[in-house]
């Protein structure tokens, strides 16, 4: 017990003795996931959140036209520049502006798509009197020449973003084109009844029969929580900076066994599991309120930087579990790599080194599911990850122990098992 006090007390002198080390201790990760949360609160916003210019050359100059420009505008998704400098664009321009990479997507309405679409619809209703054993004829374009919608895209633009957009906008011409056929068929149908009046002007005919309607995973207490940037930079950076405690862990040790103090440790009787405990216990102390420190960041200075607050989830015990037990893996693999090496270059660069390895296959830079299976499988060996899933279970899916029980449990059996080899190889060297 005495070796165990004697090391979390000479533990917590060296730490503030050292001021700077202290202040970059706190400072730095800080400084990390604000950076990193601005870096990244772009590509984290749904799509619906942004607003795109769209350079729109209206050829037709008819229904289907106006639909298209009203319809983007409405939907608060686009801005519709139809003009530059008082002056309608033409498709040439809007191509070369595009292409240039001055706008990143244009698109260009062709002459007479109205009117084909119109034909169109004529044919379809005269098909369907034709079946239902009516006599109407409907004027039809004869040998109609097919009409594309075209949209150009920055030719810098990612895939992704194209897929998106593209998806986007053809889903609101089916749209339109939908709704100018109904209302050609609603038209039919009040000359044909005369009952119906003029105030009945929009029958009630839909193509949809059964809609669509999205609802939480979970059950009716939990919170709505969308993974944003600051939601995923702020747990997964934190682990990071938590990692890093290998190097003033690492560091002291090897000064330690320079300076002789390590050697006045071993002479006070006890075993030597208790220095390890010791520093062990000092060190976690030190992950956990870190942790926190940063959690405090996300939910009260990112909101300042105009970026979402951090939400942490209800089960602040299984929290609390989840950092310590983060706590604890970082600080046994800071010991451990403090044991097994001689001096402190070895040692620091090792563990930065590995640390940014770690972090890089567990999903803390680009999540797991985006990469190989064979690297996915490779990830989810890293602590880094089991820290991080628990977390997420915590914030974004409102777990409690229960769901974060597995991960903690390897967090903990790791470092143990780093802090036992760890011990095994100083009492050899001791012998």
């Amino acid at each position: 017990m005495l070796r165990l006090l004697a090391t979390i007390r000479k533990e917590w002198q060296l730490l503030v003795r050292d001021k700077t080390g202290l202040t970059l201790l706190f400072l730095m990760p800080v400084v990390l996931i604000t950076v990193m949360a601005l870096i990244q609160d772009a590509p984290f916003k749904d799509y619906q959140e942004v607003k795109f210019d769209i350079l729109t050359v209206d050829n037709d100059h008819g229904r289907l036209g106006r639909h298209i420009r009203e319809g983007l505008a409405s939907g608060g998704q686009f801005r519709i520049i139809d003009s530059l400098d008082g002056k309608p664009l033409t498709a040439e321009q809007a191509r070369q502006l595009v292409n240039e990479g001055t706008y990143k997507i244009s698109i260009i309405i062709p002459a007479g798509a109205t009117g084909n679409i119109v034909s169109n619809a004529n044919r379809i209703v005269n098909d369907i009197s034709h079946r239902m054993g009516m006599s109407l004829a409907l004027p039809v374009k004869q040998n109609a020449d097919s009409l594309d919608v075209t949209i150009y895209f920055d030719p810098a633009a990612k895939k992704a973003f194209k897929g998106a957009i593209h998806q986007a906008i053809d889903n609101f011409l089916t749209q339109v084109e939908t709704d100018m056929l109904l209302g050609r068929i609603r038209q039919e149908l009040r000359r044909k009844d005369s009952s119906v009046t003029a105030s009945n002007d929009t029958l009630p005919i839909r193509l949809q029969a059964v809609g669509l309607k999205e609802e939480a995973t979970g059950t009716g207490k939990q919170i709505d929580v969308i993974s944003n940037s600051v939601q995923h930079n702020v747990p997964a950076w934190s682990i990071f900076a938590m990692f890093f405690i290998v190097i003033p862990i690492a560091g002291n040790m090897i000064r330690e066994r320079e300076d002789g103090s390590l050697l006045r440790m071993k002479l006070i009787p006890g075993s030597y599991l208790e220095i390890l405990l010791g520093k062990m216990l000092f060190f976690v102390g030190i992950c956990v309120v870190q942790f926190y420190c940063m959690m405090l960041v996300g939910m009260y200075i990112m909101p300042l930087l105009d970026l979402p607050k951090l939400v942490m989830g209800r089960d602040a015990g299984a929290t609390f579990l989840v950092a310590a037990a983060i706590g604890l893996a970082a600080t046994s693999y800071g010991i451990l790599i403090g044991t097994l090496f001689k001096t402190p270059n070895q040692a620091l660069n090792f563990g930065a080194i590995s640390i940014v390895i770690l972090s890089a296959i567990g999903g803390i830079w680009i999540p797991l599911e985006v990469m190989p299976q064979k690297m996915q499988a490779i990830g989810h060996l890293s602590p880094l990850s089991w820290g991080l899933d628990a977390i997420n279970d915590i914030y974004l899916r409102n777990g409690n122990i229960a769901y974060v029980w597995k991960n903690v449990v390897l967090l903990i059996v790791t470092g143990l098992v780093m802090l036992a080899v760890a011990g095994y190889v100083e009492k050899r060297r001791m012998n």
